[in-house]
């Protein structure tokens, strides 16, 4: 991983020492304990960085207190990554998975640290010209389709989803979501699920999807910021639709002529001069892929839905005080602002 992280909040520490002698159980280290330092940003599972002398590992667990495993597997979140591995070299090198609550309190995993850089919200974090950036936009469309055309079943990992009816499961499945998540200060949604669910199509294929692809979970390589080193935080990978995934990934594409709403919310630089606009990535992908959607607003539409779902859910936690983040004061209001996205995408479809 890129940068080297902070120091571990209190609430998220854990007993060093236990943990590296069950770790020394499972793989060779240096002598001595590792320092350790939390990764920031996520709402969901917990990231560390353990530092051993010449050799850094990346430590994941859940969040303190968590009691749905279902939420925060790392077991699945490990075999995946382990399974894809030997197919798919982008995935981090696993260590070791420890199922026995005793040693931290939850279940873990230990991984090695893809060493890069990870583009962050402000910026790539690398010094490229707009025609190399271009061709970094055009690289991770490659490791997409690339994903998109493991076999799973040689990977190991066809019953990893539930096969066909993927698309309908997707759009049922969200919208009972928001609607169990809904506060006073946000859309009803109905229009835009309605829409959804009257527009759906047909599965186009049944792939291993990375379902959260995003700049900020690609590390590009040291030697040639141009390269993917590594493809990160597979938590909600799964076998699905691979246009499905796309229009997940888009969702977070804000581009550099989109209305100052939307970029008040851009989470990752996609934004940087030589980018491609999502029109060109699709096309991009189409063309590498030979996917060819009858009708992209669907996707489109459904990714940003599903982001609206996703900040919802976490606002709905800070809304009743089950969490006091204060980050997540304000998820409501791009709730708003997709839900108006969304609808504009439908009226000109």
């Amino acid at each position: 991983m890129g940068d080297g992280g902070r120091a571990v909040r209190d609430e998220d520490a854990f007993d060093v020492t236990a943990m590296d002698t069950w770790l020394r159980q499972h793989t060779e280290l240096p002598p001595g304990e590792p320092t350790v330092k939390q990764f920031s940003g996520g709402a969901s599972n917990l990231t560390y960085l353990l530092q051993y002398p010449g050799h850094d590992l990346i430590l994941r667990r859940p969040p303190a207190g968590t009691k749905a495993k279902s939420a925060h597997d790392m077991g699945r979140e490990y075999r995946i990554q382990a399974a894809l591995k030997p197919v798919f070299p982008y995935v981090p090198t696993m260590v070791a998975h420890c199922t026995d609550d005793a040693v931290l309190g939850s279940e873990f995993y230990v991984m090695e640290r893809v060493a890069g850089t990870i583009p962050r919200s402000s910026a790539l974090g690398v010094d490229l010209t707009p025609e190399q950036t271009g061709q970094l936009c055009r690289t991770l469309i490659d490791r997409l389709v690339d994903l998109h055309e493991v076999d799973p079943a040689a990977a190991g990992l066809a019953d990893l989803g539930r096969g066909e009816g993927y698309v309908g499961r997707q759009v049922s499945g969200w919208s009972d979501r928001y609607r169990k998540a809904k506060t006073w200060n946000v859309p009803s949604y109905e229009k835009v699920m309605a829409w959804l669910a009257a527009n759906q199509p047909a599965d186009v294929r049944t792939c291993v999807i990375h379902n959260d692809f995003r700049l900020d979970n690609v590390v590009l390589a040291p030697d040639d910021p141009q390269r993917v080193a590594g493809i990160l935080d597979w938590e909600l990978a799964t076998l699905g639709d691979p246009l499905m995934d796309l229009g997940g990934a888009l969702a977070y594409w804000v581009q550099a002529d989109d209305d100052w709403a939307f970029r008040r919310f851009r989470l990752q630089p996609s934004a940087e001069p030589g980018m491609l606009t999502r029109a060109e990535i699709v096309a991009y992908y189409t063309e590498r892929s030979g996917l060819k959607p009858e009708n992209w607003a669907f996707y489109e539409v459904f990714g940003l839905f599903r982001l609206a779902v996703i900040a919802q859910q976490i606002y709905y936690r800070y809304h009743h005080k089950q969490t006091r983040n204060p980050r997540f004061k304000n998820f409501w209001l791009p709730v708003n602002m997709l839900e108006r996205r969304c609808r504009r995408i439908i009226r000109q479809a």
